[in-house]
């Protein structure tokens, strides 16, 4: 390990944050805006790969370059790599307090530059990136999908935290001239430490990506792009899990079948934008009205149905009448639309979903029959 040369590591790695950097703006390319953070992490290894091209100069060009320049770009990464991360996951971008310490980490720079020593800037510099590392790994262990990418993105996260709070210690006793290219053991174990972990990162991150992206295909595949509810084949797969579950054990579970009234109407008077309004309304009402463990989908059209797991009918009629009443009031700057809601709840000798969905069917023809906007059981 005495023969690695640091600035060979320091150029590979940065040669490897610049493939990371292509495959994560690829990937911003293809993938969905909804997943967020992708345009930070790829600029972050890209970034990086700059600055390691400076420290790969040192002796070459000028120490404002190689030095100051170099340390700055290399912090300004893994910044941008740590909002990125704070984007993916929705939480605010702590612009403030890192542009304050990027200022202060110039200013510091300029000052070293003058006044030249090594030491000093490994102390500055080991400080803000383990504190940088560390406040990277407390957002993924708090907001990230228990997974490998995440757990691959924190443990190399901790070893460059640890990494670099040695390299922050050993820097007390770091001499004044440069060092950095210097050939020793401990030198090469930093620079190499610091490589491989910025590549884990980058390829975490990648992972991180592509598990959102198929979580969000898996979500589209079981529910409705309208109105946020079960599809319908989705709807029908936990009705029957839970009619499995019923003849099981002791327990009762209801549906509701609900149809919006005249919702032609709606749509002739004010075109398929308002009546996609309405059903996203009543979407939202429904789901704000039912619990945790019920379950709500669209069946097709203005027809929905909801299913209330150790629910009696007596107590689905309730829910019922309380989401009729609640789509009557209507919502400020939505068409009003009123709703026919039938009612069925599981027997004993119920041997498939079907009979079931029969008998809410036909208590939905029997409100529709009765004048619409009404509640109607079927046992």
């Amino acid at each position: 390990m005495m023969n690695l040369d640091p600035r060979s590591i320091i150029l590979l790695s940065g040669l490897m944050a610049l493939v990371m950097s292509m495959v994560l703006f690829s990937l911003r390319r293809n993938y969905p805006s909804s997943i967020r953070g992708l345009t930070e992490w790829a600029l972050a290894p890209l970034l990086i790969f700059v600055s390691t091209l400076l420290f790969g100069a040192r002796g070459a060009i000028s120490d404002l370059l190689s030095i100051v320049a170099a340390n700055l770009i290399l912090l300004a990464g893994l910044v941008l790599l740590y909002f990125g991360s704070q984007r993916f996951f929705d939480q605010p971008k702590s612009t403030r307090l890192w542009g304050t310490l990027i200022f202060a980490a110039a200013a510091f720079m300029v000052w070293t530059y003058v006044e030249p020593h090594y030491g000093h800037r490994v102390l500055m510099m080991a400080f803000l990136m383990s504190l940088l590392s560390f406040s990277h790994l407390r957002l993924l262990l708090s907001r990230g999908a228990r997974g490998f990418a995440t757990y691959l993105t924190v443990a190399a996260l901790l070893i460059q935290t640890v990494a670099q709070a040695y390299r922050f210690f050993e820097a007390f006793s770091a001499p004044a001239d440069d060092a950095l290219l210097l050939l020793s053991l401990s030198q090469t174990v930093v620079v190499t430490t610091y490589a491989v972990c910025i590549l884990m990162v980058t390829i975490g991150t990648v992972l991180m990506a592509t598990d959102r992206l198929r979580t969000e295909f898996e979500h589209l595949a079981s529910h409705d792009s309208l109105t946020g509810a079960l599809t319908r084949r989705a709807m029908i797969e936990a009705c029957e899990q839970e009619l499995e579950r019923t003849k099981r054990r002791p327990r009762v579970m209801a549906l509701l079948m609900m149809d919006m009234d005249h919702f032609k109407a709606v749509n002739d008077a004010y075109g398929h934008p308002g009546g996609d309004r309405v059903l996203r309304g009543f979407a939202a009402r429904v789901t704000a009205l039912l619990r945790r463990p019920d379950r709500f989908g669209r069946f097709g059209g203005e027809e929905f149905v909801a299913l209330l797991p150790e629910t009696s009918l007596e107590e689905a009629e309730l829910v019922a009448e309380r989401i009729r009443a609640e789509t009557e009031r209507g919502e400020p700057g939505l068409p009003a639309c009123t709703v026919s809601i039938g009612v069925a709840g599981s027997r004993s000798d119920d041997a498939t979903l079907d009979s079931m969905l029969a008998r809410a069917d036909t208590a939905l023809y029997q409100a529709k029959a009765d004048g619409r906007n009404c509640v109607r059981t079927q046992n």
